[in-house]
């Protein structure tokens, strides 16, 4: 079970640590949360899991007690030290990885390049959120699930729809290689500090069809969307010009006049464009 807020408190105070706001250090005290993280990861018996983030290590021992393998990125180094502390039969037995490390650059921690069908559980930073998730994709080894406490603001930024101020280069991202399954409310109470906002609990679970960007395209689609209210034909002409007929022809085989912006193209047409400019490479 978690620590509650006295007991959190306590052992932060032995570790001679305060929580520290640039990391987004929030500690969850709130067990039926964990035992929800769990339910939604949907683990089997022995698997292999990235932790981001595992902080005190309550959810850490929950997935060794569940008969995982953790592969745990924790960028405090303090905190790093607690955990090696309290789970070293685990660090010695091989059942738990940590690396102290910034997630952002190392979104997978020590998973070896041998596993591929593993999972994610991460408690992500607001500051973070994006960057991580890009790094993640950028790893061209994709997840099958991933469950993520992530602000709700964030939630809601990567999850939003063509035509609306939140709808962004890593929403048509995301969209395309993930599926929401499950998206759950955690009040900030749940939280020691409690932060300043709402967060959600969410599932993703990678899709059948899956398309993952190339990067040139991925940072060609960000460029666009730093204009995100101008039109493209005139985007085209001025940040690709070596591409201008196929982005052209793009917008031409989905009926999108030249003066659309990109904040209306659905996520699905941008697919679209991905596949066109994959065949020029």
């Amino acid at each position: 079970m978690p620590l509650s807020p006295s007991e959190t408190t306590s052992l932060l105070e032995r570790l001679g640590h305060l929580p520290k706001k640039k990391l987004g250090q929030n500690f969850l005290i709130d067990g039926n949360i964990v035992e929800k993280s769990l339910q939604l990861a949907d683990l089997p018996a022995s698997g292999d899991v990235v932790e981001i983030g595992p902080g005190l290590g309550t959810l850490t021992r929950k997935l060794l007690d569940a008969g995982q393998t953790v592969y745990a990125v924790e960028i405090d180094h303090r905190l790093a030290e607690n955990i090696e502390k309290t789970e070293t039969k685990a660090i010695q037995q091989g059942k738990l990885i940590l690396s102290r490390a910034d997630a952002v650059k190392m979104p997978l921690g020590s998973l070896p390049d041998s596993i591929a069908n593993y999972a994610i559980v991460a408690n992500l930073p607001y500051a973070i959120s994006s960057a991580w998730l890009e790094s993640v994709l950028n790893t061209q080894r994709l997840p099958q699930r991933m469950v993520l406490m992530m602000q709700k603001e964030a939630v809601e930024r990567i999850w939003a729809k063509p035509g609306t101020k939140e709808y962004h280069a890593l929403s048509i991202f995301i969209s395309n290689t993930y599926q929401l399954t499950e998206k759950h409310a955690v009040s900030r109470k749940c939280f020691y500090p409690a932060p300043a906002v709402d967060s959600m609990l969410i599932r993703i679970d990678l899709k059948e069809d899956a398309f993952l960007f190339s990067s040139s395209t991925r940072a060609l689609i960000r460029k666009i969307f730093t204009q995100r209210r101008k039109q493209l034909g005139s985007l085209a002409r001025k940040e690709a010009p070596e591409i201008k007929e196929i982005i052209q022809q793009w917008l031409d085989e989905g009926e999108h006049p030249s003066s659309s912006r990109p904040e209306q193209i659905p996520s699905s047409d941008w697919k679209r464009l991905g596949i066109l400019l994959a065949g020029t490479h």
